[in-house]
Order: C-alpha cells, then structure tokens, then sequence
C-alpha cells in the first residue's frame, strides 16, 4: 500500500520568481506532527479513563481535540519559510461565512494584509470505528466544500480571486482499515471503483475525487500506525503532492505578502 514517499527538489517559476522546493527540509515537522497526533490522543484518553469520564474510547479521543495541532504546525512553518508573517495566518476560531449555514470554522486559513482569504485548509482523522465515521467524514468534506465555494459565488469574499481549498485526513493502518469491506446493495449496484475495496482505498477515492470534481485544490489521505509511522497510497493524494500545490499556489500570491 505503500508509495515512495522521498522528497525530490521541484522547481517553479512563478510570476517571475524562480524557487527550488525541497520538501525534505520538513521532514522533521511531518514526523513530529505524526507523533504528536497519536501521543496526544493517547493522553487525552488517559485523562477521560482517569476522570471516570463518560465519553471515553475513540470518540473521547476524537472530542478531546488538538490532535492534528503538529500539522498546523507545519503549515505555519511553511508559510512562514516563504515570507508570510504570522499575523496572516490562523489556527483557531476561523469561522467563515458560509451559504447554507451562518459559519464554518476551518482549521487553518491564511489572510492577505489587506484581509483576502487566501488559503483554507481543514484537516481530519480517523482512528478505529470505520464503518460508523467514514460516511461522515465523506459528507463534512464535501459539505464543508460546497457550503465554502457557494457562498464565495455568492459574494461572501467580494473583489478577491479563489483561494486555496485543502483537505488533509490522517487515517489509522490496521487490519481492519486496510482489508476489503463488503457492499450492500439493495436496490442499484454501486460504482465498479467501490468494489473489494478497504477503508483506506476509499478514503483515496474520496480525496482523489474531491479533487477531481473541483472541491478542494488539495486533498491528501495520510496513514499512520500508533508506531508513528506514516505513508501514502499514491503519488495524487500523498503528502508531498499536497504540500507542493499549496507552496506553488502561496508562491504565485507572493507580491501581495510584501
């Protein structure tokens, strides 16, 4: 399942800036943001089991929050690496205005000086409890998507080009996420691509698609084991495809930074 994931230097020449990109110099952020996912999320269930807390297992984990905080991290860096300060970019209480519902609240957003979004990125995991949650992460990702693009047609982000739209979703390696679920049936036969397929693949076909179909600029299915370690299952929605479209796109928005 695994795809070669080493860094090879890109080169872009964009608006007249020529920039060589290796992202083997965030190397360590990644493995850091990996660890610190599953140590986090470990000590958050140590504190539910501790207090005698009701909401424990997978969704106390999940409910704890923080956990993907060492990606934030690493975006941050990025952003910063290529001159934007950090009084443009935002990790917490980043509610935009959507069209279908008052605000969404992104993970991370990056905002021009003179207050164009720029980028928006919503990162996700998964950990056990696939059956019950991948339906659910397939709708939040679509229908954070649609509800974004449709109020920016609608002139909720006035005078400003489309931003950068990311979706990052960590999922656990295990047997149980890796081998083929079955599919049920009872009226239409459902996509040739869907069948004898695992958790994992399908979570790559919803990134895959999510971009294909113009939801999000980047979309990027991450694996990790509770060992912290990481992977991708092909080169479209590995991590380094995703880091290079966003560093491409904050590169070609860089006069508006200076």
């Amino acid at each position: 399942m695994s795809i070669d994931t080493s860094k090879k230097i890109k080169y872009y020449k964009i608006k007249g800036y020529a920039m060589e990109i290796d992202l083997a110099k965030y190397n360590v952020e990644i493995q850091n943001a990996v660890k610190y996912f599953w140590e986090t999320r470990k000590n958050q269930q140590k504190k539910q089991v501790a207090g005698n807390v009701t909401d424990q297992g997978n969704r106390g984990a999940v409910t704890g929050g923080q956990q993907m905080n060492g990606f934030l991290e690493l975006l941050t860096k990025i952003c910063n690496d290529l001159g934007i300060q950090n009084n443009s970019i935002y990790t917490k209480n980043n509610h935009l205005p959507g069209f279908f519902r008052p605000t969404k609240d992104w993970d991370f957003i990056v905002l021009s000086p003179n207050n164009e979004l720029i980028a928006v990125i919503e990162l996700k995991s998964q950990v056990g409890s696939f059956g019950n949650n991948f339906n659910n992460r397939a709708e939040e990702a679509i229908g954070s998507a649609v509800d974004l693009w449709t109020s920016y047609k609608w002139k909720s982000f006035p005078d400003q080009m489309p931003p950068w739209v990311g979706y990052l979703i960590l999922v656990e390696k295990t047997e149980k996420s890796t081998s083929p679920v079955s599919i049920y049936e009872p009226y239409f036969k459902v996509r040739n691509e869907f069948h004898n397929t695992s958790y994992i693949q399908r979570y790559n076909l919803l990134c895959k698609k999510l971009m294909t179909e113009r939801h999000y600029s980047g979309a990027c299915l991450l694996w990790s084991t509770s060992n912290f370690s990481y992977g991708s299952v092909d080169t479209i929605t590995s991590l380094d495809n995703f880091l290079l479209s966003f560093i491409a796109f904050l590169l070609s928005k860089k006069d508006i930074f200076k």
